[in-house]
């Protein structure tokens, strides 16, 4: 059997060139969470703002911390060098000499908490009308060289906090004077976005390191200024981390999201696993095509590689450093068979899916999944054509949810290098050419369109994708665009198509609460509407409603029933918030009042000011 992997080590990297209640918000966010992991897991802190110290945690007696600068690149033998760690051998560095920064968290629990509680806000000073200094990429570099060469291949998660953009050195997303703005989706397409591509090709770098090694980036991003996640993207979607935005780390869609990174699964043991490696099998009618999802490709060759290349293609294995129980992958296939070369009737296909991967407690894992289907029927002959049962077959098999999500992914995928306007049409070919083999219907007549109901809402998944955030850019700033991508990327079908097209709850005196269409006629101001789009939570009230809300008749008990009408909506949010990750954000709005827009802003506008009557 092989051994067991030491424990996981939570290496933390903070931003102390923040405003002062932020750090201090962040300090007993932090202080706080780290009572939630096991106490045999290690834990090292770094922190950085004009410069970066790797903090000394084994003695109670001195802080001492070794400091780097901000404005230059830090590879890995100079930390090796510059800590002491001592000549890198086969099983890296001594671990007398790791012990110093990286530690289990038992026996280091108040030392930790001592020097998170005094740490102080970056003492240089920061000009007037000047951002502050801030080094991310060099402490980034840092806290990746100092677990290359202590704990190379071991399970670890490198926990970025970052309270602003990073102003110097290695990973420069924007310069020092405010008078300059943060780049734009505009400055990106037009190529004036001066720090854009260097800081991109440097977190590539970095992320390809931490692939290598299996260890995780998380970051957390709170700010109201963009923090350049757009660049660093890759550190997070190659390696399976988790990404955290929002406005101040006072918000509680930090604090619970920090919180819930640390949960457990039954077994009580953290619900996470490490260094994954997927690799897929097939039989020799089809190949595989490639892989999107948070992962990286192994470039392995094998029979089971298909010449066509979709996504992460060119290989049948990929690795995934970071797994949750939500984590998925998107693989794709060529079917290869030529058409002089029928399938007999009733044969069958196979693939299987091998994922290995560390969990939690250290235990080495395989999962093996092996499925057989069999092929549609064709009608034989030279050109192997499906014949109508074939068809039949085919439509009978389809699943409008999953595919919907595929193609989500596909189209982002492709967004990342193809114009937006050319993804759009590309999106209707693709569901034309669909409608044009599945659906009944006669020439010139609209009303004769007819779809199976396993295909009927996958138009309205296409409508709602095409307007998206995830390919309509506009109004998202390039970190928000790429937050919304790395967790479509990443959840599973369900939460997938969520975010596709939100759910929408009506609950009224009339009817009982159910969904109703995601449409402005849903819209009545009798009637409360819970709006779940993955990322927020919204209770729209409408406008009677919220006039007799304002006046208090929920408080009379009279109008018990009008106080459970306005209790159950948020009851159900309460449930829907309990267990996702990232937290999300509670929007609780009237109609006509301002944050109303969270709702108006996802339902189709089958009517405005201008309809007719």
């Amino acid at each position: 059997a092989t051994p067991a992997r030491p424990p996981p080590v939570f290496l933390l990297v903070v931003d102390t060139s923040g405003k002062e209640k932020e750090l201090q918000a962040l300090k007993d966010s932090i202080i706080m969470a780290l009572n939630l992991i096991p106490d045999n897991a290690r834990v090292g802190l770094v922190t950085f703002g004009t410069t970066v110290q790797v903090h000394e945690i084994a003695s109670e007696d001195m802080a001492k911390c070794y400091v780097f600068r901000g404005n230059k690149d830090v590879s890995t033998q100079t930390v090796q060098d510059f800590l002491g760690l001592g000549p890198r051998g086969m099983r890296g560095a001594n671990p007398d000499m790791v012990s110093r920064f990286i530690q289990p968290y038992s026996e280091c629990e108040f030392s930790l908490t001592s020097i998170l509680e005094g740490l102080e806000h970056d003492p240089w000073p920061v000009k007037q009308e000047h951002r502050p200094l801030r080094c991310t990429g060099a402490a980034l570099a840092v806290a990746t060289g100092l677990l290359e060469c202590s704990n190379a291949n071991n399970p670890a998660r490198i926990m970025l906090f970052l309270a602003g953009p990073c102003t110097e050195g290695p990973g420069q997303v924007v310069g020092v004077e405010k008078e300059q703005p943060m780049r734009g989706h505009i400055d990106i397409e037009n190529e004036s976005a001066k720090y854009n591509k260097p800081a991109s090709k440097f977190y590539q770098g970095l992320a390809g390191r931490c692939v290598n090694n299996g260890h995780v980036i998380d970051v957390f991003a709170c700010a109201l200024d963009q923090c350049g996640v757009y660049e660093m993207k890759l550190c997070v979607e190659r390696t399976g981390g988790s990404l955290v935005q929002t406005d101040t780390f006072t918000n509680v869609i930090f604090k619970e999201s920090f919180k819930r990174i640390f949960a457990r699964d039954e077994e009580d043991n953290l619900a996470m696993a490490f260094n994954g490696h997927l690799e897929v099998i097939t039989s020799h009618q089809f190949k595989v095509a490639g892989a999107i999802g948070c992962c990286q490709s192994l470039h392995k060759k094998s029979p089971s590689v298909a010449e066509m290349e979709l996504g992460q293609g060119g290989t049948c294995a990929w690795k995934m450093c970071g797994l949750t129980p939500s984590t998925s992958v998107s693989i794709f296939f060529e079917v290869t068979t030529q058409h002089n070369q029928p399938i007999p009737p009733g044969t069958l296909r196979y693939m299987q899916f091998q994922t290995h991967y560390i969990h939690s407690s250290g235990q080495h894992r395989l999962r093996v999944t092996t499925l057989a289907q069999q092929w549609a029927t064709s009608e034989g002959g030279a050109e192997n054509k499906l014949g109508a049962q074939g068809w039949l077959e085919v439509s009978n098999s389809f699943d409008q949810e999953t595919t919907a999500a595929l193609m989500a992914r596909w189209a982002v995928y492709k967004a990342e290098n193809e114009d937006s306007f050319d993804i759009l049409r590309w999106l209707d070919r693709k569901l034309i050419q669909l409608c044009q083999k599945f659906a009944e219907y006669r020439k010139d007549d609209a009303q004769s369109f007819r779809l199976a109901p396993n295909f009927s809402i996958y138009p309205q998944f296409m409508f709602h994708l095409r307007r998206s955030q995830f390919l309509h850019v506009f109004g998202s700033s390039p970190d928000e665009t790429a937050f919304f991508r790395i967790y479509l990327l990443t959840e599973n079908v369900t939460n997938t198509t969520l975010m596709i097209q939100p759910s929408l709850l009506s609950y009224s005196f009339h009817a009982p609460p159910g969904p109703v269409l995601l449409d402005v006629s849903s819209i009545s101001p009798d009637k409360i509407l819970l709006l779940d789009t993955f990322f927020n939570v919204v209770v729209f009230h409408g406008e009677t409603i919220a006039e007799w809300k304002r006046q208090g008749y929920h408080d009379k008990p009279e109008y018990a029933s009008f106080k459970q009408l306005l209790e159950a909506p948020q009851e159900e949010a309460k449930v829907l918030m309990k267990d996702r990750f990232p937290y999300p954000r509670f929007v609780d709005c009237n109609q006509h009042g301002s944050q109303a827009r969270f709702l108006l802003s996802k339902v189709n506008p089958s009517s405005t000011h201008n309809a007719p009557g």
